[in-house]
């Protein structure tokens, strides 16, 4: 399985981190696409470069780099994830703007009708917000907003993050148990 993981700079960066190293557990190949403000997301959240983000994947990309591979619907892939999804994000790929590879990758990957999964994070939501949700989900993106359920009560932080990607890991269909289940 290969899937393509962007992480833009909205709050959440431990989302995104978090899913690289689930989907490396799984043995996943991961191509990563970091953002210019993902990058001062990552330090300042996690204290993490964006080097040592790139260490956990299989290949990383320049997020300027409008000819890498997963520019291509000729790049064979299996699903893409933006997570975080900042608001900036949503809105270049719901309106079709390919100014950099996270929104070219996401677009080539609503064409070529793979899954593509964003992870939103903003609060509250604008009308706008809402209309862009709505085109990129009649397009067929997911939009996976990382809210946590209680029931499972959660202990930690780190609970409440491993929800989040575990529902990620189910919409692509890849086996997972880093929550416990309803029911």
């Amino acid at each position: 399985m290969k899937i393509i993981v962007g992480i833009t700079g909205a709050s959440g960066a431990v989302y995104g981190i978090r899913l690289i190293k689930a989907l490396r557990e799984r043995g996943v190949e991961t191509h990563l696409i970091v953002s210019k403000w993902a990058e001062k997301t990552l330090d300042y959240e996690l204290g993490m470069t964006k080097e040592e983000a790139a260490a956990l994947s299989d290949v990383c990309y320049d997020v300027n780099d409008l000819a890498a591979a997963v520019s291509s619907g000729s790049f064979r892939h299996d699903g893409m994830v933006i997570a975080p999804c900042s608001m900036k994000t949503l809105a270049a790929v719901a309106s079709g703007q390919s100014d950099n590879l996270i929104a070219r990758a996401a677009d080539v990957t609503i064409k070529e009708r793979r899954r593509l999964i964003m992870v939103t994070r903003e609060s509250p939501l604008s009308l706008i917000h809402v209309r862009n949700m709505l085109t990129v989900t009649e397009a067929g993106a997911i939009l996976v907003p990382p809210t946590p359920a209680f029931y499972s009560k959660p202990k930690s932080l780190d609970d409440i993050v491993d929800q989040a990607v575990s529902r990620v890991l189910d919409l692509l269909d890849i086996p997972n148990e880093l929550v416990d289940r309803w029911g």
